[in-house]
């Protein structure tokens, strides 16, 4: 069996971090999906391809694997650079701003 862990992305429609601060361990396709004739859903043999853990860390996700003989491909997450402005959105409402303020 192989199987990913990675450090699963941001949400696009969000412009927090949460939901990416742990790890996934998921299972790689051993077999191509099918497509049902009748209904045109799809399905598959493999029941593996369902499973999707989550750790709270690197380490934890791999010392799982270890221990139950799986072998894995470790993804390496790109870090996102922080937007911290000096004095973030209170500076829209600034008191001391000299001169008038327009769009």
């Amino acid at each position: 069996m192989l199987a990913r862990i990675y450090q699963p992305a941001k949400n696009a429609m969000q412009s927090g971090v949460g939901k990416s601060k742990f790890w996934v361990l998921e299972f790689v396709p051993s077999s191509v999906r099918h497509i049902d004739p009748l209904m045109g859903w799809t399905s598959s043999d493999d029941t593996n391809s369902q499973v999707k853990l989550n750790f709270d860390s690197k380490d934890a996700a791999l010392a799982y694997a270890k221990e139950h003989g799986i072998d894995v491909q470790t993804a390496v997450p790109h870090e996102r650079k922080p937007v911290i402005r000096q004095n973030g959105y209170a500076e829209n409402f600034a008191t001391n701003r000299r001169g008038s303020w327009t769009h």
